[in-house]
């Protein structure tokens, strides 16, 4: 009983937020079309961060091994965090890509901070 309250609850609070993107998207094709390119450029550059931080730290040794590790956890929790919210009813390839674009900048802006405080 309780179980299914919460998931209703959740569920309202996802259709809340969600459901303007939605029908935004499909007013047009080229809101889709936006939408879509804005989520492929966020992954990329995402993705080209987090590679640029994890070289700039240079060698692995001990100490930017961990480092390493803490960044994919940030990643980790990301998409755990985005599992939870984004709906999985409608749009799931787009809420996809945004949450993996989602995950590299979480691990990204974990890098850059640890990059600036231990190596800077």
């Amino acid at each position: 009983m309780i179980k299914n309250e919460i998931d209703s609850i959740s569920d309202t609070i996802t259709n809340a937020i969600f459901s303007p993107l939605k029908s935004w998207a499909e007013h047009s094709q080229g809101n889709w079309s936006i939408l879509i390119g804005s989520g492929f450029v966020l992954l990329v550059v995402g993705l080209i961060l987090t590679i640029v931080f994890h070289k700039k730290m240079g060698k692995t040794d001990e100490r930017t091994n961990q480092i390493a590790l803490k960044g994919c956890l940030c990643m980790l929790y990301a998409l755990i965090l985005c599992d939870l919210i984004f709906p999985k009813e409608y749009m799931w390839q787009v809420f996809f890509l945004f949450k993996y674009s989602i995950a590299f900048f979480a691990s990204a802006i974990y890098l850059a901070v640890r990059y600036k405080k231990d190596f800077l």
